[in-house]
């Protein structure tokens, strides 16, 4: 197999203009199904405003961003309508009170039906924004996953990160040998061009509701 590529060219065309895909809202929460390819807050230049926070805005003033998903991964995201109830999801998130898994589609065919990976991860800072595998520096990331289906020249796996680090499925899964199919930071080329999308979906995502504290679920089916 050839060595990972090099990013491809920055180019952002984020999903057209649309209703918000909102999975659920009620007075505290707004849950929504993010596309793939749209920002999840601003960059730092005016070409890149056009984000899911500033979408969401347009309609809920007042909306916070509690966490954040890639550019380019899809799925459930949610946000706080109110201070109290970003404080009490936001803390959630902190202590690792949520309960996360995500759709992918790697590249080969896994050897085993599950494992785990504990490789602490930094910043790779001569090639940000990519992460990378540091077993003395890094900070602890876990992924549990599960192999569903095996193909030709992939597998589609559930991944569930007990940690939140930048590209952490994505840095994980490339240090098994297994890139995430449409991966422009991490995959070889035959990983890199096997789709025209990063193969990666937040499919679903429990956690307390802020009123009341009953565990709520969402859930969103990954596209590929």
């Amino acid at each position: 197999m050839s060595g990972p590529a090099s990013p491809r060219p920055y180019t952002y065309n984020p999903p057209p203009a649309g209703p918000l895909p909102i999975l659920h809202v009620d007075d505290h929460i707004l849950v929504l199904d993010k596309p793939a390819g749209l920002l999840t807050v601003a960059g730092n230049t005016p070409q890149l405003a056009d984000c899911l926070e500033a979408r969401v805005l347009a309609e809920y003033p007042g909306a916070t961003m509690i966490h954040r998903l890639d550019k380019d991964t899809s799925g459930i995201i949610v946000l706080a309508l109110n201070a109290r109830a970003h404080a009490h999801i936001g803390k959630q998130f902190e202590k690792r009170m949520t309960r996360k898994s995500y759709m992918a589609l790697v590249w080969g065919q896994m050897a085993q039906a599950s494992g785990r990976v504990d490789q602490p991860m930094k910043s790779d800072w001569p090639n940000r924004p990519k992460q990378h595998v540091d077993p003395v520096n890094g900070r602890p990331a876990i992924t549990d996953w599960l192999v569903l289906e095996t193909g030709t020249d992939r597998t589609r796996v559930q991944l569930a990160p007990l940690t939140g680090r930048t590209h952490q499925l994505r840095v994980h899964m490339a240090w098994l040998g297994h890139p995430v199919l449409g991966d422009n930071l991490y995959a070889p080329e035959e990983a890199l061009t096997a789709s025209d999308r990063l193969c990666l979906h937040a499919e679903t995502l429990e956690f307390r509701h802020p009123d009341g504290g009953e565990p709520v679920s969402f859930r969103s089916p990954a596209p590929f």
